[in-house]
């Protein structure tokens, strides 16, 4: 599902780059090929944060019982009837985000945590919150 929302947020980089704001994706773990197979659907930077000081110190986590949501299963389906696999590997439970952080006292402009498996956030959002970054002096 992140690779569903990855390559969506790839698809705003010729906007982004035209406004200056890098494409950056943190992810928490790199079990086996995992960030090589994401690599292919994410256009920016890649940084690893195994200790997951990124994600705060209270961890958003859905548990087994998560997949047992019909909102779930319909974001499954969504991502793959697009074309998009995932994989089993490594820590599958904390939920991600996506963020647009505007630099010094600007702070974060935009932020979608997900409320469950595959709540993607919406790239016209996040577009609209690029646009209000100031730009540095």
């Amino acid at each position: 599902l992140c690779r569903e929302e990855a390559s969506e947020l790839s698809s705003l980089k010729p906007q982004l780059e035209e406004l200056g704001v890098p494409l950056i994706a943190v992810v928490k773990e790199n079990v086996g090929t995992e960030i090589q197979d994401f690599r292919p659907h994410f256009a920016g930077d890649i940084y690893i944060d195994e200790k997951k000081h990124f994600y705060g110190p209270l961890q958003r986590r859905m548990g087994g019982l998560g997949f047992i949501r019909l909102g779930v299963w319909q974001n499954f389906m969504r991502a793959w009837r697009s074309g998009y696999q995932g994989n089993m590997n490594g820590e599958g439970f904390i939920l991600g985000g996506v963020f647009v952080i505007g630099p010094g006292d600007q702070g974060i402009l935009l932020e979608h945590r997900e409320k469950e498996f595959g709540d993607k956030v919406d790239t016209a959002d996040v577009l609209e919150a690029v646009k209000k970054i100031a730009p540095v002096k």
